[in-house]
């Protein structure tokens, strides 16, 4: 049993219109009728003007409709060049939160993909995201802390990053379609998209799993359509295309732009002179080589945009191989430019006409040529794949989706503007906190995932949906506030556990909480300023455990003698840390035990013998057969302004003036001061003074040792 299909390729310079039978196990090309827009009424891809486009359809459909009956419905598609391609990547922090699921990796694709619609809607005055369908998005990579991974799946850390490539389709392309069908008095059949089209009938499902690139070259315009791992993971489009070598002709040889058309359709043959007539009416004939140098540099712009756009969708590789169709492949020249911008070998770009389509027949009237590559996938993409309609529900609202792959419930949220931050709990309010001048973030609790329900099931972002299905998304629970104490900021190994002289203390650092001083325990707000002070030393310790008294008694002994300080080691008092000779300056660790030993301070006496200073002068006489000491006071000693005698003790850090008394001679009547003789009653007449037997006076010198005598006569 035969069937008819009728498809249109409605394009920008022209529109194809074929008729296709399907024979069992293969499609025939029955008929194919090409006529060109008489004004310019497509414009990118887009129908602009839809009364002439519906009078050029027209035109087409009584002309075959001559041959094959009525003809009532018609397969068409969406030009490539119309969808939109963004690039966009979303990261959340992922720390102190379960394992990622593969839910959690669909939910944040979808806030990803929406990220890219986003980006395209600041591109466009008064868009809606409303205005695009999303037709497909693939995974570029994904990350975890910074570093690409494979899978987020079962992974934990503090940052994961996704980054897609999304493709969209504005529904005015799909609208204005459909007004110019309409007014030509036909129904759209089905409706599939160029690049698909073409890819269908060129790339099979078996070789999609190959990175391959279809370019279909066309007159305004160059649509790219990429597959990689079974599937087409990206579209793109590039303003450049077959024109542009007429506009370099035209240009070049001043041709009108018809006859540079003519002229370039000459080129495609191998060699042979080119006519060109130019504006002024000359006719001439030119070297084929001569004509192709002249255009050379537009063909190689050509081809560098054509690959850095390849190179762009393709995550910056070249792909496998690489497919021209349409009229502007047959560009002389364009595969091996195309091959140095991909550095590709000669042999993986190549055009591929409609004979590369297998299980395809045509009647011989119709030429093997690139530019029917697109028409006829239309056809046949439309049969085997249409692309219908669907109605959902969101949330009780009513949803039209535009079905261009198996529809999931991810698409459905994108069609009723669900934005995946609605698909959690909101996160608690965080804490930012400054300690010793460094912002510490504290993260609230994270929300908890948003409940989807499909037609009263739980289900996940991923499921499948059909026409009909209802869609609930109950909202997630919200995180709680994050709170912190001093404690939880402050490392618990500042603190240590110390003895002193026998008795326990808990030595924790000082705190500061917006310059007031604050316990461990204290509750933080957001936007405090905490500084904390560690306490390493002895010398700290025993002030932050009012052991002033032993930090004193440690100080060094010196005393300071008429304005000269004087260091007596030998009595200050000694530290130990855990039986070991230490200083006030020496750090303390955790468990460590403290011990002090105090010295007896000097007397007067004794600093009086280390300076070699005299304090009373002393001599042993012999007086009237008694020995008789003689004692006087040579210097006095004054302790911070008070005199002390030689057996007191003098603190540290006392200020010492030493004052001369007495430094005269001892002097024979010194003696009566300290004897307690008597002068005889019965002596009577003169007396001899001596000393040691020698004649002397009351006002001679005398030293230790002597013997003083007085006789009488």
């Amino acid at each position: 049993m035969t069937s008819k299909l009728f498809a249109l390729d409605i394009g920008t310079r022209s529109v194809v219109g074929i008729i296709l039978e399907e024979r069992e196990q293969h499609f025939h090309v029955a008929d194919m009728v090409i006529k060109e827009h008489k004004e310019r009424a497509m414009v990118d891809g887009q129908i602009h003007n839809v009364l002439y486009v519906a009078e050029l359809i027209n035109e087409i459909k009584k002309t075959l409709e001559e041959k094959h009956g009525p003809l009532t419905k018609v397969s068409v598609a969406a030009a490539g060049r119309a969808l939109k391609t963004e690039q966009a990547s979303i990261s959340i922090n992922i720390k102190n939160r379960p394992i990622f699921t593969e839910e959690d990796i669909s939910r944040l694709e979808l806030q990803a993909v929406q990220q890219a619609q986003q980006q395209l809607l600041q591109q466009k005055d008064d868009a809606k995201a409303s205005h695009y369908y999303c037709v497909g998005y693939s995974v570029l990579y994904y990350k975890l802390d910074d570093e690409e991974i494979g899978s987020l799946l079962d992974q934990q850390g503090d940052e994961a990053t996704i980054e897609v490539i999304a493709t969209f389709l504005p529904r005015v392309v799909v609208e204005s379609l459909l007004a110019a069908l309409k007014r030509a008095d036909l129904e759209m059949e089905a409706l599939t998209l160029e690049p698909i089209a073409a890819i269908n009938v060129l790339i099979p499902p078996t070789m999609r799993r190959l990175n391959v690139a279809l370019v279909d070259i066309g007159a305004g315009t160059s649509d790219i359509a990429i597959t990689d791992k079974g599937t087409v993971i990206a579209y793109g489009m590039v303003p450049t295309a077959g024109d542009e070598i007429t506009e370099a002709l035209s240009d070049h040889y001043l041709l009108d732009f018809p006859l540079a058309e003519t002229a370039k359709r000459q080129l495609h043959k191998a060699d042979g002179d080119i006519l060109i007539q130019d504006i002024l009416g000359f006719d001439q004939y030119l070297p084929h080589e001569e004509v192709l140098q002249a255009i050379y540099p537009s063909i190689t712009a050509l081809a560098n945009a054509i690959g850095e756009e390849i190179l762009r969708l393709n995550n910056q590789l070249a792909p496998k191989a690489v497919m021209l169709v349409g009229g502007g492949s047959l560009t002389p020249n364009l595969t091996s430019e195309l091959c140095k911008v991909l550095q590709l070998p000669e042999n993986r770009v190549a055009v591929r006409g409609i004979d590369a389509i297998q299980n395809l027949t045509k009647e011989p009237s119709i030429p093997v040529t690139p530019e029917l590559v697109t028409p006829i996938g239309i056809a046949i993409a439309a049969k085997k794949a249409p692309i219908q309609y669907m109605t959902i529900t969101v949330n009780e609202q009513v949803v039209r989706l535009f079905e261009l792959k198996e529809m999931t419930i991810a698409d459905a949220f994108l069609a009723a503007n669900i934005r995946a931050k609605q698909l959690y709990g909101k996160p608690g309010h965080a804490l930012s906190i400054t300690v010793n001048n460094q912002a510490i973030f504290i993260a609230g609790e994270h929300g908890q995932p948003a409940q989807i329900l499909l037609n009263g099931t739980p289900t996940s972002t991923k499921s499948s949906i059909k026409s009909g299905d209802t869609i609930t998304l109950v909202a997630g629970q919200n995180g709680r506030d994050a709170t912190a104490v001093v404690r939880d900021i402050v490392d618990d190994a500042l603190s240590k556990k110390v003895t002193i002289n026998s008795t326990p203390y808990t030595i924790e650092p000082k705190v500061y909480v917006n310059t007031k001083v604050a316990t461990l325990d204290q509750a933080l707000q957001d936007r405090d300023i905490v500084d904390f002070q560690i306490i390493e030393t002895v010398e700290g310790i025993l002030k932050h455990t009012n052991n002033v008294a032993l930090l004193e008694q440690l100080r060094s002994y010196v005393v300071h003698v008429d304005g000269q300080p004087l260091y007596l080691p030998t009595f200050s008092s000694e530290l130990l840390i855990n039986g070991k000779l230490s200083k006030i300056h020496y750090p303390v660790q955790d468990g460590d035990r403290l011990a002090f030993t105090q010295n007896a301070l000097p007397t007067v006496q004794t600093l009086a013998n280390h300076l070699d200073l005299l304090l009373e002068d002393r001599i042993l006489v012999t007086f009237q057969d008694e020995r008789i000491e003689l004692v006087k006071i040579v210097r006095e000693i004054i302790v911070n302004g008070a005199v002390l005698s030689p057996q007191a003790t003098v603190p540290n850090g006392a200020t010492i003036k030493v004052n001369a008394v007495d430094h005269s001679p001892w002097i024979f009547q010194d003696v009566f001061r300290f004897s307690s003789w008597q002068l005889p009653t019965e002596a009577k007449g003169g007396f001899t003074i001596l000393r040691n037997g020698s004649p002397s006076s009351f006002d001679a010198e005398i030293f230790g040792g002597d013997t003083l005598e007085i006789k009488f006569t």
